[in-house]
């Protein structure tokens, strides 16, 4: 008897999907868990895997097909095995490449191919059953010859996140001396991001206030304990996690940044769930940190680095992404000196970090070289007047400067 294969259940915030990938055809043979297709929604890839040993009977939904919660995609037949399975070949020929429409990537390892113009079929994988990883094709791309790296893309081409009937094939581009263009679909992450991006700027009375920071101070504890820290705890001791453990308490004393709006309503929020803007190959997403309130710095530290682990390998669920009452994005990582950041909605507010960089300062008379960064708080005027916003971000200022208050609560 055929068992349903269907979409899994989306949260509330997730309408529809689209079938990014079927990893498995029609009368093709599959182990336990083993991946059936991908689901791309507006924030995350889901995963479809077989519920036993069995056979793909039939698929309803092709890629590149919307599908809707719980919504049937195919049908699998469980202790089968596949009907018309080819003789074994000679040894020799076991290890010949499959052709590019039967090579099994993860969504990464498709995106990392359609940027380097790498034919999958060419690549060997080290994944589990034969499955090529990015890091199988990062290193296909290195050892490639110069004359197979002419192809240039431009660096702000977003990804196509799989091949389709309509896109040429990434492998073999036609070049003849005129300057090249490559046109590649936008994900669903990166149009999502952009719709709620304008709608930001569209619905929202949006004003940014700026400060700077003195960081010699934590910089200075940094130096002073990171070893114990990261021997004590297994995790690096970063900036991420003081910036967060100050904005804590700054929101607790201006709630009203904390808040959102509700249609005519203003929502106050009793904890604080900081959301932390990562950047990763499918776009920028916001995994959060859930009651940072009664987080630890090693918590803190601990729980990015798996949010960025995860962002990597496009491993983040729709849950760890839902939500947030502020936000924090260090624009700095890439070099940033200073921006506007754009809040993300229904927030009220989103804190930017940038660059550390070393300015002469005037200290009590005298000029000092210190270690400065600016920080910038883009904030609703709808919600917050200026003495909240400024007040928050002087707070921060002054958490950051002397660390010990956030220990007394001072």
């Amino acid at each position: 008897m055929a068992t349903e294969i269907k979409a899994p259940a989306f949260p509330e915030s997730v309408a529809d999907g689209t079938i990014a990938a079927w990893h498995k055809k029609p009368g093709e043979s599959c182990k336990r868990d083993e991946l059936l297709a991908d689901i791309e929604t507006d924030k995350v890839v889901l995963e479809i895997v077989a519920p036993a040993d069995g056979v793909i009977t039939d698929i309803v939904k092709g890629e590149g097909e919307t599908v809707l919660s719980e919504e049937l995609i195919g049908h699998f037949r469980a202790g089968e095995v596949a009907a018309a399975a080819p003789a074994k070949a000679a040894p020799v020929q076991q290890t010949a490449a499959k052709p590019a429409s039967e090579a099994v990537l993860s969504p990464a390892a498709r995106k990392a191919a359609d940027e380097h113009g790498i034919n999958p079929a060419d690549i060997t994988g080290t994944g589990k059953d034969g499955r090529i990883t990015k890091e199988d094709v990062l290193a296909f791309a290195k050892s490639k010859p110069v004359v197979a790296e002419v192809p240039v893309v431009e660096e702000s081409a977003p990804a196509v996140a799989k091949p389709s009937a309509s896109t040429p094939a990434p492998s073999a581009p036609i070049f003849d001396g005129e300057r090249v263009e490559k046109r590649v679909p936008m994900t669903r992450l990166r149009a999502k991001v952009a719709e709620r991006l304008v709608q930001a700027q569209q619905t929202a009375a949006m004003l940014t206030t700026f400060n700077e920071v003195n960081m010699k101070p934590i910089m200075a504890l940094r130096a002073q304990y990171k070893d114990q820290f990261e021997k004590r705890h297994e995790t690096k001791l970063g900036f991420m996690s003081f910036f967060v453990k100050a904005a804590v308490e700054a929101l607790r004393r201006q709630p009203v940044v904390n808040a959102s709006i509700d249609g005519n309503d203003i929502v106050y929020h009793g904890y604080q769930d900081i959301g932390v803007a990562v950047s990763s190959d499918r776009g920028l997403v916001v995994p959060v940190l859930r009651n940072a309130e009664d987080m630890s710095l090693a918590d803190i530290e601990s729980t990015i680095r798996d949010y960025g682990g995860k962002a990597r390998d496009g491993k983040l669920s729709i849950d760890e992404m839902t939500g947030g009452t502020f936000t924090i994005s260090n624009g700095g990582v890439f070099g940033s000196l200073l921006s506007t950041p754009i809040l993300n909605p229904p927030q009220a507010a989103i804190l930017g970090m940038h660059k550390i960089q070393e300015r002469p300062m005037a200290v009590n008379g005298e000029v000092v070289i210190l270690p400065m960064m600016y920080l910038a708080l883009s904030y609703d005027h709808r919600l917050l007047d200026g003495k909240e916003a400024v007040t928050f971000l002087v707070t921060m200022k002054e958490l950051l400067e002397d660390p010990a208050r956030m220990l007394l609560d001072i």
